[in-house]
């Protein structure tokens, strides 16, 4: 299993130690890319559009691309991000805008409609679930049809201040998670996902996509046609 892990922080505190609980015990044989935001990607988007006519000439594309590639590549992507005033991290959240050609409405990318996510938070006190929410909403729209959302109270401020029963607590939640995980299936594209899916091909034929180079690209892929993403060809 290939995985690519994005953390939404530099440092490997209490929410990072518990994606790699996860993924330590994700059995079978494993290829594990991680990243750290901002260190591997501190840019934030302008909003200058060149990348809806050419992904390329985003002003940032070669970081952004090493990152990309690795995901469109993997089977299982794992972020994690500490509730940041009850929201993600800014570098996650800036991170997240620079992708937003992915979304249904623009190009998306077919290899997303077979891939598994896992979104991981961990707050002081209480907020993961406004932490998650942001993520998981992207994920939806770039067409990862299963996402599993984990959020824990650690009540510390790093790691080694978790207490050991909450710690416990966190090993037999990630081991269950590991285990299905670890099973080799498909995830299924909800009805949800087609239904926006077929309302975005429409849009795209009636020319009321961004640019002609996004309906080409709808065209390309044969989806203005019955051709679907999440089909195995």
């Amino acid at each position: 299993m290939k995985i690519t892990m994005i953390n939404g922080q530099n440092h490997k505190g209490s929410t990072y130690h518990i994606g790699k609980e996860l993924i330590d015990r994700i059995t079978g044989e494993k290829d594990v890319k991680e990243f750290f935001l901002p260190k591997d990607l501190n840019h934030f988007c302008s909003g200058c559009y060149a990348c809806i006519e050419d992904e390329t000439k985003c002003p940032y594309y070669r970081e952004k691309n090493i990152i990309m590639q690795e995901m469109e590549q993997s089977d299982l992507l794992v972020f994690t991000t500490p509730n940041y005033c009850m929201a993600p991290s800014a570098s996650l959240k800036a991170f997240m805008d620079l992708t937003f050609t992915y979304w249904l409405a623009h190009k998306p990318r077919r290899c997303m409609f077979r891939k598994k996510a896992v979104i991981i938070s961990t707050a002081a006190g209480a907020g993961t679930a406004h932490a998650i929410k942001p993520v998981a909403r992207t994920l939806f729209y770039w067409g990862i049809p299963w996402i599993k959302k984990y959020g824990i109270n650690v009540q510390a401020m790093n790691w080694d201040g978790v207490n050991e029963k909450k710690k416990i607590k966190i090993r037999k939640n990630m081991a269950r998670l590991a285990q299905n995980l670890s099973k080799e299936t498909l995830p299924h594209v909800s009805i949800k996902t087609k239904f926006i899916f077929i309302m975005m091909a429409n849009m795209q034929k009636a020319n009321g996509g961004s640019s002609h180079t996004e309906k080409k690209y709808w065209e390309d892929q044969g989806w203005l046609g019955k051709e679907r993403p999440w089909k195995l060809r």
